[in-house]
């Protein structure tokens, strides 16, 4: 059972790992097209957060948020792999933080194809939030249910 939930880990990290690894080698001066993708969104919470906190007290970078999302999803599936659960709230707080920003469904009407599109990788990440905390409940669960050892009493007639 250990190799196959290692193998699990492996399988499930992979996703993560080699999206940090592309957005790191494609991380540039400016950011990489990962950065050119954030910009405009990263600019529309800023500017939501100007209206709700006041102007010019938030400054969001792409570039500085596209070097976060490298760590958060490389160290974050290194340590999931080892099987910590630092890693996986590591990844949970990765896909919380980029979800609602990255695949903005709500943004389209609901015939376009992009809707449906968007709705789609929205689910997913949504469903990968729910395997990690499955893996984090299971993870504490197991923990807590070893039973003490109890030494023999010898039996009297």
């Amino acid at each position: 059972m250990g190799f196959f939930s290692f193998l699990g880990r492996v399988l499930f990290a992979s996703i993560f790992i080699l999206s940090a690894w592309q957005m790191f080698n494609e991380f540039g001066d400016d950011g990489g097209p990962a950065a050119k993708e954030w910009a405009p969104k990263l600019a529309l919470v800023k500017k939501h957060i100007d209206g709700i906190i006041g102007k010019n007290n938030l400054h969001i970078d792409a570039r500085t948020f596209v070097a976060a999302c490298i760590v958060l999803k490389g160290l974050g599936g290194l340590l999931f792999v080892l099987g910590s659960g630092f890693g996986a709230y590591l990844l949970i707080y990765y896909l919380i933080l980029t979800t609602p920003l990255l695949h903005d469904f709500y943004n389209h009407d609901l015939g376009e194809p992009a809707f449906f599109r968007l709705l789609n990788e929205f689910l997913q990440c949504v469903a990968l939030v729910g395997a990690l905390l499955f893996f984090l409940g299971m993870k504490n669960s197991i923990s807590r249910k070893q039973p003490k050892k109890r030494t023999p009493r010898p039996k009297t007639a």
